[in-house]
């Protein structure tokens, strides 16, 4: 995720870093040097473009820009309600580990802590198709069964089953016992709703649709600035293909917030936060440093 303050009117227009120019850069240009091509054969041939008229591509292009806003907006959904669901978990954790406070026996508090935290990792690496068990065994005590390749899951259950226990021994009562449930219960949902927005994309034919179109437009677009614009048509063409292929991929990336791009989640810093909130509850004096922006980008 790109973080770094609002740049001025020169950073606006120099700044690449967190800019989807990059990305777009080889597509805009190649519909820019046809743009190109169009004038010069407009200029040879111009009873060619006589009847080319502008107006159907004024009426495309006001259904187009609907569309990807209904797009975009979709996308940026799912990375808003990816970013909330990380957020309940840190505060379903921070509550869990308030209500272990009463369980007199360290070791099994700092067991049912470490699991929490192993949780996080494993989620973490889950959601972006890595080792979960490489993520998170430093953590885990002790190692929970493979809950049918659903390690996540797995240690949420042994966590369960270690409040049980306690309860059962009377070490923590029924109501703290309850309230420790509902909050595995809590990460439980969490867990599915990351797991529904990576596993669900948006239907396809949304994707298609809207990539063909809006090829199409800036492909025809040249056609119909050619003969009133002459030479500026290629500098309208890119500055048209700038904003709607960088709207484009801007809403590919959302579409799946979990990765490692530079507009995706942050999920390594939000773990190192649950790491220090369990670290600092076990007594531990030196926390590791939180993550901090490099180069603006926070993963």
């Amino acid at each position: 995720m790109i973080v770094r303050s609002k740049p001025n009117l020169i950073g606006i227009l120099t700044s690449l870093k967190g800019s989807i120019a990059k990305t777009i850069a080889w597509r805009a240009l190649m519909v820019t040097l046809l743009a190109s091509v169009i004038v010069l054969v407009e200029m040879s041939h111009p009873s060619y473009f006589s009847k080319v008229s502008a107006t159907p591509f004024t009426l495309l292009g006001l259904s187009l820009s609907i569309f990807m806003s209904f797009r975009n907006n979709a996308c940026y959904d799912r990375w808003y309600e990816a970013r909330k669901a990380w957020g309940d978990l840190l505060t379903e954790i921070r509550c869990m580990t308030r209500e272990t406070q009463v369980i007199k026996d360290e070791d099994e508090r700092h067991s049912i802590l470490s699991n929490l935290c192993g949780f996080a990792h494993a989620l973490n690496a889950k959601l972006r198709k890595e080792n979960e068990l490489a993520a998170s065994g430093a953590w885990l005590n002790p190692l929970p069964k493979d809950n049918a390749g659903d390690l996540c899951g797995g240690i949420l259950m042994q966590v369960g089953q270690q409040c049980s226990t306690l309860a059962e021994s009377g070490a923590i009562n029924e109501w703290r016992y309850t309230l420790m449930a509902n909050h595995l219960t809590g990460m439980t949902h969490i867990q599915a709703t990351c797991e529904r927005i990576k596993n669900t994309p948006l239907p396809f034919p949304y994707t298609l649709l809207l990539h063909r179109t809006i090829y199409l437009f800036c492909i025809l677009l040249p056609f119909a600035m050619a003969q009133p614009l002459g030479w500026l048509t290629p500098i309208f063409t890119a500055i048209v293909s700038y904003t709607f292929f960088g709207l484009d991929a801007i809403a590919d990336e959302l579409e799946d917030p979990f990765g490692r791009d530079e507009h995706q989640l942050p999920t390594d810093a939000l773990v190192r936060i649950i790491e220090r909130d369990v670290l600092a509850a076990q007594g531990a004096t030196h926390l590791p440093p939180l993550l901090e922006p490099v180069d603006f980008v926070l993963n």
